[in-house]
């Protein structure tokens, strides 16, 4: 269970790198998309990209927790 629980916390911390990765290249996309191309949405529009991200990286810490907790 230490192990299923070490994997779901570095789990957690990889997805939460990779949130902040996609949401910021998307949120540059949105700002300074380029000379000649006119985006319908909002810059901010790219923040919601972190809401299913935000999602997986509360269930990774709650089953790392609860692997942490059974191995005691």
């Amino acid at each position: 269970m230490k192990k299923l629980s070490t994997i779901f916390a570095v789990l957690a911390i990889l997805l939460s790198d990779v949130m902040c990765a996609v949401v910021a290249y998307n949120y540059c996309a949105l700002e300074w998309g380029g000379k000649y191309e006119a985006w319908s949405a909002p810059a901010s529009t790219a923040l919601l990209l972190a809401i299913p991200y935000a999602i997986g990286i509360i269930i990774c810490v709650v089953l790392a927790i609860v692997f942490k907790r059974k191995y005691m």
